[in-house]
């Protein structure tokens, strides 16, 4: 039987972008394992299968798929032999009334005893026929379509205005095509047809109208600026940032999941390289590097040191003559966020550690395990523990050791007395990404001693697998202090991992 390539989209409105590659392979993967568990496809074509994700389409190109699947035998069970035919293997009355429950002809020539359990048992095998493409995409999107992992629903009336329906977004449209046939199917109030829409402004005319499946990305790059696969997307988005980086003799921050996440935003990225005030350098980069990534999805560009630069880029998705405007636009959007950055580091500044101590305790940790003023008092007296501990493990113990240790206790008191005040700082109240980040920057600009403000910075470390470790003594016994804590504290009151 003669197969052609399938290609299904659903085209809606903007998808969530942190969830669109995830919508993506679990549509493709969906609709190729319905028919291939119908028997219209094989097991190499799901591998084969391609998916489409932009902002606003989910789209699979499934290989090799049949109109019509192949006829299958099932067999049926009937009754037990006892009840089922007499010694002759005449049909009994119960045998009559199943067969005729069944809808089967009364003919005993298929039947056949076979053992079940303990008790032989009638069945007969029964001709299948094969489902035809239009069933079985059918029932392959149906259900490919309740198993996606929305993150939240919603729901919306479709244009007869009494009938709603329930999805991750409003649907606008559905193509299904077989070849250059259209595969007549239904589903969120839509019918298949080889009508599209490409991009929102830069399409060479506002609906596309695909000649067959295996056309699908071509016209979709062509004639409605639109590069429809998440990888392909990907990969330029990936080439266009390290060319702009390459012009100014610098390099994008590495971020798998930031450009996941504006990949997901264009359909069309154009990279463009934007500039701010040198004055915002002044700031900690890491609180500028969080602020124009996570609010604005833009690539802070880093010099060879690894050291913030004043320079950015952005990813557009149109691509006019002159850019000027979307440069300008961006830049003017960035600087009130630096700005407010700059307003909280300066602010934050004006105060000392030492001085926010007694605010922990008006900060509450956890209901059964009371404020962080006590937890920090808790992590303190942990620490102190852990350098005695070494102390007595220290062999031989000599006056040179002694002292040694007698300086990395005052170091680790202090430091597990600081540790959690730039919790109460604005820059971490705006940023919670950056505790211990910021009370690094906040001790050293107090003169502290370099030890103490490293281990303040590194105490949250390792934070997952794979993390950088403390990098000093001081730091990691505050960092072992401050986990067994928490580990210690959240076993005693019954709240097991």
């Amino acid at each position: 039987m003669s197969t052609k390539n399938l290609l299904v989209e659903l085209f809606v409105e903007e998808l969530p972008p942190k969830a669109l590659e995830k919508l993506s392979a679990a549509f493709a993967a969906g609709l190729s394992g319905g028919l291939a568990e119908l028997g219209l496809i094989d097991g190499h074509a799901i591998t084969r299968t391609k998916p489409f994700a932009s902002p606003r389409r989910l789209a699979a190109l499934i290989p090799d798929v049949q109109s019509l699947a192949e006829a299958k035998t099932e067999t049926k069970t009937l009754v037990p032999v006892a009840i089922g035919w007499d010694a002759e293997k005449k049909p009994l009355p119960a045998l009559l009334s199943k067969l005729a429950k069944l809808g089967l002809p009364s003919d005993t020539s298929g039947i056949y005893p076979a053992p079940f359990g303990k008790t032989p048992t009638l069945v007969v095998d029964v001709p299948v026929p094969g489902v035809t493409l239009a069933e079985g995409l059918q029932k392959a999107l149906d259900e490919a379509l309740a198993k996606l992992p929305i993150p939240k629903v919603m729901t919306y009336q479709l244009a007869d205005g009494w009938d709603s329906v329930h999805f991750v977004r409003p649907a606008h449209g559905l193509v299904a095509l077989h070849g250059a046939d259209v595969v007549p199917i239904k589903t969120l109030g839509l019918s298949a047809g080889r009508v599209t829409q490409g991009h929102r402004f830069e399409a060479a005319k506002p609906e596309v109208t695909l000649r067959d499946a295996d056309s699908y990305a071509q016209q979709m790059a062509d004639e409605g600026a639109v590069i429809a696969s998440f990888a392909d997307r990907r990969a330029e988005i990936v080439r266009q940032l390290t060319a702009a980086a390459a012009k100014e003799g610098l390099k994008p921050i590495d971020d798998d999941a930031l450009l996941d996440e504006v990949c997901a935003l264009v359909e069309r990225p154009n990279v463009l390289t934007c500039q701010f005030e040198r004055e915002f350098l002044g700031v900690p980069q890491e609180c500028l590097i969080l602020t124009m990534k996570a609010n604005q999805k833009y690539f802070p560009l880093l010099d060879a040191a690894g050291k913030l630069t004043n320079k950015f880029l952005i990813v557009s998705n149109i691509r006019p003559d002159d850019p000027s405007a979307v440069i300008q636009g961006n830049e003017r959007v960035v600087r009130p966020r630096l700005a407010d950055a700059k307003f909280f580091f300066d602010q934050d500044r004006k105060k000392t550690l030492e001085s926010r101590v007694a605010g922990l305790d008006k900060v509450v940790y956890h209901g059964k395990l009371g404020s962080q003023g006590e937890r920090a008092e808790r992590v303190r007296a942990i620490a102190h523990a852990i350098v005695n501990q070494l102390r007595l493990a220290t062999v031989p113990y000599t006056v040179e050791a002694q002292d040694e240790f007698a300086v990395l206790d005052s170091k680790v008191q202090q430091a597990a007395r600081l540790a959690k005040c730039d919790l109460l700082t604005d820059m971490v109240g705006e940023f919670p990404e950056l505790q211990g980040v910021m009370g690094g920057y906040y001790a050293r600009h107090e003169g502290l001693r370099d030890g103490v403000a490293i281990a303040i910075e590194d105490h949250y470390k390792p934070r997952f697998a794979g993390d950088a470790l403390p990098r000093n003594h001081t730091g990691t016994v505050l960092a072992l202090a401050d986990k067994l804590e928490t580990l210690a504290g959240l076993f005693g009151i019954g709240q097991l991992p």
